[in-house]
């Protein structure tokens, strides 16, 4: 009787251990990027979601407009001011333990400001929700850095990031408007209280932790220092004076509009934090482990980055400002219309990101930066020629300006964070994070100021000027880096 013949799949068929174990970090690597996105979108969105619902707030509470201001610039101080101080805390204490707290105090402070009953309690709320988004931005922005090896995978990530920063700004006056418009301004804290604990109790689950970092809860840079020095890592002077020198100073030019900007407390504001910046490159000179090595800002990839960040951070901050007050006070349009006009800057934004490394693979980093400071000089330019009465197609321009923005936003990430060792990513992250926030503050006070100093449509145009030269600085700074790249490569290396 003939022997049973069994059929063997082809070897070829079936997957090695190997294969599989790379499938598995790849499906890894795409949850944890998912993860950080999300949670990175949800910060960013926080810092204009609220624009739109000052006048309900207003209203709700019977209070002025300058006091519910203090919704916006609490935040904005809070978050500028500790970001460099969350980035060094996520290189000392753990990436994946400072991204949790700090969205475990951002959906706390989220739950409160929604519940408030009074606008100092709201107020305080988003003070801390501030500081809860200054631990999660650049410990989100370090984790993927340090997750991803340099190459092709690090570039794309970091174009995803860059594109939901820039997302973030502008779906924030979308989907503000729709909250307000069908719910409460409550709902637009309430929203992130889901999303912000459901990212905190998946992160341990799904971010890795290398084993030298769990190993003496320390992250890699920091293993092989000896316990003396790593028990001195905080420079609490340091973190001090620059959380005083930036908060300060964003306080100063976020109020200068609302006080005048002749105020003795906005020009103290500005005189103290000069004063703290000064004693702090002083004492960073002068401590054994500094939060911020002076060497660092000498560096001419986090010099670039941090500059081009400041300057997406002037046009974005105010340009979403004065266009969302145009459309609403000039062309009578409502919160809801004007978000979705707004809106095609957002899917422009998000496809630049996904397009953005795919260009960056062929053409270079900085070419990419200078293509995008392009494309947003030549969309302010076209939007100085805003239309008195109606809509106007004129208005889909805002497409470019978000190409612009996303990829500059990618640009000054790739930058400033290419040239530093794992040990400091989190501190480029800071550091990029408080340049935009910063810039985000001038362009705040500085383009609505420029539109209410002309009468009409006129001053709206004329801030959409002011835009232009920003834009096209960041041109400037683009060319320079790639100037500065090429001239490196060409010096002979001495044997």
């Amino acid at each position: 009787m003939p022997a049973e013949r069994v059929s063997v799949p082809d070897s070829s068929a079936i997957p090695t251990h190997a294969e599989r174990d790379i499938h598995q970090n790849a499906t890894r690597s795409a949850v944890q990027l998912a993860l950080i996105l999300v949670a990175s979108f949800m910060v960013v969105l926080d810092f204009t979601i609220v624009n739109i619902a000052l006048p309900s707030m207003e209203r709700d509470f019977g209070v002025a407009t300058s006091v519910v201001q203090w919704v916006v610039t609490g935040y904005a101080i809070a978050f500028s001011g500790l970001l460099i101080l969350g980035g060094r805390a996520a290189d000392m204490l753990g990436r994946r333990r400072i991204f949790i707290v700090g969205l475990v105090v951002f959906s706390l402070a989220s739950l409160a400001g929604g519940l408030a009953g009074d606008p100092v309690l709201l107020v305080a709320s988003r003070i801390v929700q501030g500081a809860g988004a200054a631990l999660v931005a650049p410990a989100a922005l370090s984790l993927i850095t340090t997750s991803f090896p340099p190459g092709p995978r690090r570039t794309r990530a970091i174009g995803l990031y860059g594109s939901m920063a820039s997302v973030g700004f502008v779906a924030g006056q979308v989907l503000g408007g729709v909250l307000v418009e069908w719910t409460s301004w409550r709902a637009v804290f309430l929203v992130n209280v889901p999303v912000g604990l459901a990212a905190a109790f998946l992160a341990p689950r799904v971010i890795a932790v290398p084993a030298r970092e769990r190993a003496l809860g320390r992250p890699p840079a920091e293993a092989g220092a000896p316990a003396a020095i790593r028990r001195r890592r905080l420079d609490v002077r340091g973190a001090v004076l620059i959380t005083a020198a930036v908060a300060l100073a964003v306080f100063g030019i976020s109020q200068g509009d609302v006080l005048g900007w002749t105020s003795p407390l906005v020009i103290g504001a500005a005189l103290v934090a000069v004063g703290a910046a000064a004693c702090f490159v002083v004492a960073e000179t002068r401590h054994p482990a500094p939060l911020v090595r002076p060497a660092m800002l000498l560096r001419p990839g986090l010099r670039n980055g941090a500059t081009l960040a400041f300057l997406l951070g002037v046009w974005n901050g105010g340009e979403l400002l004065v266009l969302s007050l145009y459309m609403q006070q000039v062309l009578h349009f409502s919160p809801l219309v004007t978000g979705l006009i707004i809106a095609p800057q957002g899917m422009a934004g998000f496809s630049m990101g996904m397009l953005g490394p795919r260009l960056a693979g062929r053409f270079g980093v900085r070419r990419v930066a200078m293509f995008a400071g392009v494309s947003a000089t030549i969309g302010f330019a076209a939007l100085t020629q805003l239309p008195a009465v109606g809509y106007s197609p004129l208005l889909f321009v805002v497409i470019l300006v978000g190409v612009g923005g996303a990829g500059t936003a990618f640009g000054s990430i790739v930058l400033a964070s290419r040239e530093l060792a794992d040990g400091d990513q989190g501190l480029a992250g800071g550091v990029v994070n408080t340049s935009r926030q910063v810039g985000a503050a001038v362009g705040a006070a500085l383009l609505p100021a420029v539109a209410e100093s002309v009468s009409g449509v006129s001053g709206d145009r004329a801030a959409m000027l002011a835009a232009t030269v920003a834009a096209l600085a960041a041109t400037a700074v683009s060319w320079h880096a790639a100037r500065q790249a090429a001239s490196t490569a060409s010096v002979p290396v001495s044997s």
